[in-house]
């Protein structure tokens, strides 16, 4: 049976996570077809670029479709238009976290499963000799090294802040770091971080910008850490919470996303951020669980489920 069915994932084509995970899904899980007109099952994982599918055909096809999150704030009248003119071809939804599967119960009654996606554990580990890597990247070896990794800035005009990332909080947390960490660092990558790097210059924080770096040399960035923030207000991942679990970087988290299904509650925080405290063997456990083959599997089941009804 399970060799049967042939999954064919849609890209994003923008080199965002989603992309990465089609990539990933292709190269290590049997369920799959590159060609649409062959599948059995039609995995929406990008869901802003489903209108590039042949609708014709997804008429024929059971199609999952995963929504990442729902950013309520900018849900206005366009955005459930265009929900609605997708969700008429879905069939099922899938969610990467709690959170989304709260949100979404409000605008569909399809099945939702809800399911964290997987982290390899190849791309993704612990390195043991920091101090070689800060030299690496020019950062002082003295350093209390803070790490964001999430843009944060709209891509309109490239110095508002997008808001549901919450870089404006971001800014007032590194501040209050700033009074407790004499040699604080701020170690940023990812793209559109303008408004972040704009900020740290005027409360005088060090920082260096790695802007689009290759698997690798993210690994190493995170292996140069002493704490990574994530202080967005709306979430579906961030994907980054699986990587500094498995990776036993020590993480401190609004709650966002997958946030309370990885990470230790103490380490869940709203506004007393001071008063969170990484808890690396717990967040190690639970994305654990997710590492390959054991989180693609998961998603097998779930597609063997909606192929068999």
């Amino acid at each position: 049976m399970e060799n049967k069915i042939k999954i064919y994932l849609n890209k994003a084509g923008e080199s965002w996570v989603a992309d990465r995970f089609r990539d990933e899904w292709y190269q290590n899980s049997k369920f799959k077809t590159k060609f649409l007109r062959n599948s059995d099952i039609v995995w929406i994982i990008s869901p802003w670029t489903w209108q590039k599918l042949d609708t014709s055909l997804l008429k024929t096809k059971k199609v999952v479709c995963t929504i990442h999150h729902l950013d309520i704030d900018k849900f206005n009248d366009k955005e459930l238009k265009q929900f609605y003119s997708r969700d008429k071809f879905v069939d099922v939804y899938h969610v990467p976290s709690e959170s989304t599967q709260n949100q979404l119960i409000n605008y569909t009654e399809k099945k939702i499963y809800t399911i964290p996606f997987w982290i390899d554990q190849e791309k993704y580990f612990s390195i043991n000799d920091k101090n070689s890597i800060k030299k690496k990247y020019g950062i002082p070896e003295k350093s209390f090294v803070v790490g964001s990794f999430q843009r944060d800035t709209e891509g309109s005009d490239l110095k508002s802040p997008k808001l549901s990332k919450g870089p404006d909080k971001l800014v007032e947390y590194f501040t209050l770091y700033k009074s407790r960490e004499e040699k604080l660092f701020i170690l940023l990558s990812g793209y559109r971080r303008q408004f972040i790097i704009n900020e740290l210059k005027k409360i005088n924080v060090q920082y260096k910008y790695i802007e689009r770096p290759s698997i690798k040399v993210l690994n190493e960035l995170y292996n140069s850490l002493d704490l990574y923030i994530v202080g967005s207000r709306v979430e579906g991942g961030p994907q980054s919470i699986m990587e500094c679990a498995l990776i036993k970087v020590p993480i401190i988290s609004t709650d966002v996303g997958i946030a309370s299904q990885i990470l230790n509650k103490s380490s869940i925080f709203d506004e007393k951020i001071l008063d969170a405290k990484p808890d690396i063997n717990h967040a190690y456990k639970m994305a654990k669980e997710f590492t390959l083959p054991n989180g693609i599997k998961k998603f097998e089941k779930m597609f063997e489920e909606i192929h068999e009804n």
